[in-house]
């Protein structure tokens, strides 16, 4: 086994053990990533041996912070079709993890944003410890919480999902497991055993429950409430409107990250909200892909990675910049159906075709 590979396979006991090995860009998910893990999926998907997956990050810090967002950046800038076959190829994978025929645990200790999100909530389990950091922070970027985020963000409690999408706000331990991101919750001391009787067991239903540990009351649960008021509002402007008239620190400050992040993508996650509640996962995902195929075209996605992770001014120069300049009609495009619509299941047809033979 190459300890310097960006991601790592092995066949532990009764289990199929990934680990994401890149910690020191916190397990940035790339394309290569992408390529090697779904037929490998595939592969242990039909191996007697393997009874479950369980997947990791390397290192103390991340589980995963989320995609290789200055490649695709790049890739983009250049006109590289790269870009699209990156999110084409996760999206792919993120469906495939959704359907998979056997337990997939998420072992969540450390940072979970974007890409690593889709990598971990559509599997079975997802097991949290006290360093979990989750967010979805693409409105911040210039981009849209993708990774599924049309399906599950809208079946949060109340309008959690939509406050989550809007603002990036973080939730930990607790509040994950309250809001569903999380199935269980352990202490990071505890994750090195948990994975080996995992590994030995091969039955998660039967292994976890021994590493439970009792949380706190969540903090967002106590805030249900506002949050439905403010976020029920039909657009982004009226959302705003209720947090200003809710005053106090936290609506002041909901407002406040609102209004720095890209007015083009706050109407385009508010829709996905919208939409994704009332389709199945597979259509939330080929919306994904209809919005991504247009943002590579636009200027926020690049102004917002420039802003943060390039120039690190955090200073994004917004187009449009004011919300009220972001039409229906923009907003509306980005959701037309395409001339190829995203394909899920044509490299699991491909991969078990070759299987088989």
């Amino acid at each position: 086994m190459n300890d310097e590979a960006e991601i790592l396979f092995e066949k532990r006991g009764r289990a199929g053990l990934i680990t994401l090995n890149r910690p020191k860009a916190l397990n940035a998910l790339n394309a290569n990533m992408v390529a090697l893990m779904h037929p490998q999926l595939i592969e242990w998907a039909s191996d007697p041996d393997v009874d479950l997956v369980v997947i990791r990050g390397e290192g103390e810090k991340a589980f995963c912070a989320g995609g290789d967002i200055r490649q695709l950046h790049d890739w983009g800038r250049a006109g590289d079709p790269a870009m699209r076959a990156f999110y084409r190829d996760e999206y792919r994978l993120n469906a495939y993890i959704k359907s998979y025929p056997k337990p997939y645990v998420a072992l969540l200790d450390g940072i979970c944003m974007g890409g690593g999100v889709g990598l971990s909530v559509h599997g079975s389990h997802r097991v949290a410890t006290e360093k979990l950091m989750f967010a979805m922070p693409e409105t911040g970027i210039g981009f849209f919480p993708d990774v599924g985020g049309t399906y599950f963000l809208p079946r949060m409690p109340g309008k959690v999902g939509t406050w989550l999408a809007l603002t990036a706000s973080r939730l930990g331990q607790t509040d994950a497991l309250w809001a569903g991101f999380a199935t269980h919750a352990v202490a990071s001391a505890d994750i090195p055993a948990l994975t080996d009787a995992l590994c030995e067991e091969g039955n998660p239903d039967e292994t976890i429950p021994a590493f439970v540990m009792a949380t706190s009351e969540s903090s967002v649960a106590q805030m249900r409430e506002v949050i439905d008021r403010c976020f029920s509002a039909d657009t982004v402007e009226a959302i705003l409107e209720r947090l200003d008239d809710e005053g106090g620190e936290w609506a002041e400050k909901q407002a406040a990250t609102i209004r720095s992040k890209s007015p083009n993508s706050l109407k385009i996650a508010l829709r996905q909200m919208q939409e994704g509640a009332k389709v199945d996962f597979e259509e939330c995902m080929r919306i994904e892909y209809r919005i991504v195929s247009r943002v590579e075209k636009g200027a926020d996605f690049y102004e917002g990675v420039r802003a943060v992770i390039i120039d690190k001014d955090h200073s994004p120069k917004w187009q449009p910049a004011e919300l009220t300049d972001v039409s229906q009609e923009a907003v509306d495009a980005y959701f037309a159906p395409l001339p190829d619509e995203l394909d899920l299941g044509a490299l699991d047809r491909t991969e078990n075709s070759a299987l088989a033979d």
